[in-house]
């Protein structure tokens, strides 16, 4: 089969699974990330062999990344200032507190139930650090809480993403150097964290302005200049610092909606449908990679 047909059938087969789960999903009221992952296995080369996504060389890496940067925004989007000011101790507290609790007690557990090498351990407790808004918010369609402790739950899930992905960066950094000192470990982080969340918050001021002043935009072209907004906050992040994309996606989401922009609810309809062919393709994508005989 020629490549370039094969790599065309690849993407098809991602869409139509990825849809066809939330399709499923939406049917019999469960969260879609059970199916989206149950289908990716199914297709993935340990059962149907039909999925390859390492047929899609680097792309898929690029893929990934411009996907997860239109979910980290639209969870930044959803998020307001106001209900998070009641919960920002909180939420404070469990992305400092919480992350760093999680390090070490996944850290010890690695080591001492899995017989990891410490340095093994402390990369997967920084790997699991992260919740991240496509499960979070999955169940919150389907399970009904408290308001305050609902957006305690989103705020987390949106603002650990970025964090979680920086420190997993960080420790294999150290991991890889031998590097242990921990004022250099705290100030790489902070220094990536720091150049997102400015380059996102300019940014977004910046669009946010766009948007306001150009009255000559309609309303499907002010989307459009939005995603291609994020997607360039994102990747002059990354040529800064690397993941320093994630926090820049998220911030720019949480300023842009400070907006209140006439188009909000637009925005959101548009991010909403945008968000959710992301997931669909993402947790396919990386489901299919997973060997059921490596588990």
């Amino acid at each position: 089969m020629d490549a370039t047909l094969a790599t065309t059938l690849q993407i098809v087969i991602t869409v139509m699974a990825g849809i066809g789960a939330q399709v499923v999903a939406e049917w019999v009221q469960i969260p879609a990330i059970v199916f989206l992952l149950l289908f990716g296995v199914i297709l993935g080369s340990s059962v149907l062999n039909w999925l390859h996504p390492d047929q899609l060389g680097t792309g898929l890496e690029v893929l990934i990344a411009l996907l997860v940067a239109v979910i980290l925004f639209e969870g930044g989007f959803n998020l307001q200032l106001r209900e998070l000011g009641r919960v920002s101790g909180s939420l404070r507290n469990l992305v400092t507190i919480g992350t760093l609790i999680t390090i070490l007690g996944g850290g010890l557990a690695a080591h001492w139930l899995s017989e990891f090498p410490w340095s093994i351990a402390f990369l997967y407790a920084a790997l699991v650090v992260v919740t991240g808004p496509v499960v979070i918010n999955s169940l919150l369609r389907h399970v009904k809480v408290d308001r305050q402790v609902a957006t305690i739950l989103e705020g987390e899930g949106v603002l650990i993403d970025p964090i979680g992905a920086i420190l997993a960066v960080v420790v294999l950094n150290v991991v890889l150097n031998g590097q242990s000192n921990p004022f250099n470990i705290a100030g790489d982080l902070i220094l990536r964290l720091g150049i997102g969340g400015g380059i996102g918050a300019i940014g977004a001021w910046l669009m946010g302005v766009l948007l306001r002043r150009a009255t000559f935009l309609s309303e499907d072209l002010k989307t459009l200049v939005v995603l291609a907004g994020l997607w360039g906050l994102f990747g002059l992040a990354q040529t800064i610092r690397s993941e320093a994309g994630l926090m820049a996606t998220v911030v720019a989401g949480i300023v842009l909606r400070a907006f209140a922009l006439p188009e909000e609810r637009l925005l959101k309809r548009f991010k909403g449908q945008l968000t959710t062919l992301a997931v669909s393709v993402l947790f396919i994508l990386l489901s299919a990679d997973l060997s059921i005989a490596g588990i």
